[in-house]
């Protein structure tokens, strides 16, 4: 009741001293907590609305004459039970004075609510159950308003999408994980590719092609797809491109409206195949659009076994369906911005107008049937052979109807338009400032394996310090690395056995061991700090990094401290068979 008040009244609330230094308070005000306050507020509210809208109709409630107050229960299941029935049935007594709209989010099962609620408080309840849209449908629906447009210039390749879509399928089903992935997608782009700054609207595209500068246009020169477009040319044009920037920068605006183009026509066209491949058996091209266009991104479509099979599937399908979906296309492409669409949709039109026209045959030709003539049919053997025979001889023959050639005829034009207009975007002259391609720096920020991080951090610390005095040749060690990246070194050069001699040489070495160690083979150590047990005075000095890191690697779960661990070399000493973690100064087992 108190976050109720606090959240409606934007006002503080008289509680302990305990709960209000964790409160936010948003106001000076102070008012008490009671039904009443809340009430009165709620009068004042309704009465401020009706005077600021006067002239308006109020579209209220069916059962209240103004809006009611709608609390949303994101967790029904962790509320606590006494709290939720003493509210439920507090609200309830008033309930004429301030209408109220419970929301419960269940994870389980609509049962819970009677498992939660005793009978005699669900029953002051009027229960009404919805379902919002699972995960999936919520991708679907950012895929096509956000990625399938024209209305945002960046665009995802195809591995970037496909990375994408793995971790929200196979991981986490979060679409706000996805959405995240795709923010970052975005600050990539624009971070690390410097022709970015050409990925926008195509009007102030082509405004800042006219201020690029000389290294600039350096940059577009060395982009894979504009040197295709180059070595295209006659060699004064390819001259002129490679020198004059002025010649560059007027082909460049030139690329980049027909890119734009493209998009235009390519995200219509694809949902038209959308429709025709969506419904076909087993789906050979996806059931989703993403897979589809994934499958478009990725190669040419057309060249694939997934579509050759997705054809010889629509050659089959009814007239029903085929016109059902000649609509739907047509209604896709009226409402599209294509410029080239004009002469499309009257081409479906005419389509959809030569099946109505057969349609219209055939029922004249069924009236045409005398019932005196079926009977015939159906009773005269002489016309039943002849029909047989016909039938026959037009199998052999192969003769197609007027609706099957009219259906191969309506493919065969949907089949020229996915080969002119999903071409891959890769094919396109400058696709590399629109889309995103650099998959793998996505997939190590988003779907990082940490063992393989862990063994990158310890064995090339450069790789995410930076700094150059870490950096190293093959396989030496930086005597400025990390002592735990020295003890990670060590530990991968040592098989089932593992040397502390060597350890304690290399730390040495290293510039990381004690100065005042001293190898004596009169001397016992002790494994935990390699401290002699006999000199006390050793022991602050000598508890150097090398346990530490050891301990490190434990917890990093790259080292076992039940592996044997030879020290030749020490007298009195043969294996050390026990290895614990030095967290209380335990002294080992020494043979």
């Amino acid at each position: 009741m108190q976050k109720l008040l606090g959240q409606l009244m934007n006002c503080c609330i008289d509680v302990d001293s305990s709960e209000e230094e964790d409160y936010e308070h948003v106001s000076r005000s102070r008012v008490r907590c009671s039904m009443t306050t809340l009430i009165n507020w709620y009068e004042s509210a309704t009465k401020r609305t009706d005077s600021e809208t006067p002239g308006k109709k109020r579209t209220s409630s069916r059962h209240w004459q103004s809006p009611p107050v709608v609390v949303i229960f994101k967790d029904m299941e962790s509320f606590t039970t006494k709290v939720l029935q003493d509210f439920v049935v507090i609200s309830s007594q008033h309930i004429g004075e301030f209408p109220l709209v419970l929301i419960f989010g269940i994870a389980t099962s609509p049962m819970i609510i009677h498992s939660l609620l005793p009978h005699s408080v669900s029953s002051l309840l009027c229960i009404e159950l919805f379902q919002s849209l699972s995960c999936k449908d919520h991708l679907s629906t950012i895929i096509d308003k956000i990625l399938l447009t024209t209305q945002f210039p960046l665009k995802l390749s195809e591995k970037v999408l496909q990375v994408l879509i793995n971790i929200f399928l196979y991981h986490d089903f979060s679409v706000q994980n996805f959405i995240k992935g795709f923010q970052l997608c975005i600050v990539e782009h624009f971070h690390s590719n410097p022709l970015s700054v050409l990925c926008c609207q195509l009007e102030e595209a082509k405004r800042r092609v006219n201020s690029l500068s000389h290294n600039q246009c350096e940059n577009v020169r060395r982009l894979p797809s504009f040197r295709r477009y180059v070595e295209s040319q006659v060699s004064e044009k390819q001259i002129a491109l490679l020198t004059v920037d002025s010649s560059l920068k007027e082909a460049v605006q030139k690329l980049l409206e027909d890119l734009n183009v493209y998009h235009e026509n390519y995200f219509p066209i694809l949902r038209c195949l959308h429709v025709f491949t969506s419904s076909l058996p087993k789906y050979p091209l996806g059931k989703q659009i993403r897979e589809l266009h994934c499958a478009c991104l990725e190669n040419r479509v057309w060249e694939t076994e997934e579509y050759e099979s997705s054809l010889q599937l629509a050659r089959m399908l009814n007239k029903s369906d085929l016109v059902t979906m000649l609509q739907k296309c047509v209604e896709i492409l009226v409402s599209s911005p294509g410029r080239e669409f004009d002469e499309i949709v009257e081409k479906l039109k005419e389509f959809l107008t030569q099946f109505q026209k057969l349609e219209e045959a055939y029922q004249e030709r069924d009236e045409s049937i005398s019932p005196q003539k079926e009977l015939q049919k159906k009773t005269n053997l002489y016309h039943l052979q002849k029909t047989l025979l016909e039938l026959k001889e037009s199998r052999r023959s192969k003769k197609l109807t007027k609706f099957e050639m009219l259906r191969f005829e309506v493919v065969d034009y949907i089949d020229s338009l996915v080969r002119h207009y999903l071409v891959p975007a890769d094919h396109k002259t400058l696709h590399e400032i629109v889309y995103f391609n650099t998959a793998s720096v996505l997939r190590e920020h988003l779907n990082a394996a940490p063992r393989i991080a862990l063994h990158t951090a310890l064995n090339n610390p450069y790789s995410y310090l930076k700094s150059e005095a870490l950096k190293s040749d093959g396989g030496s060690i930086s005597n400025k690395a990390p002592d735990i990246c020295i003890a990670y070194k060590l530990h991968l050069e040592c098989g089932r056995l593992i040397n502390l001699a060597d350890w304690l040489e290399v730390c040495n070495s290293a510039n990381r061991a004690c100065t005042c160690l001293q190898y004596s083979a009169d001397l016992p150590f002790c494994c935990s700090c390699l401290v002699p047990l006999l000199t006390t005075e050793l022991t602050e000095c000598l508890s150097f990094p090398l346990c530490k890191n050891t301990h490190s690697l434990q917890v990093t779960g790259l080292e076992s401290f039940h592996r044997i661990i030879e020290w030749p070399g020490l007298k009195r000493t043969i294996k050390i068979t026990w290895f614990q973690p030095p967290c209380h100064g335990q002294v080992l087992c020494l043979l």
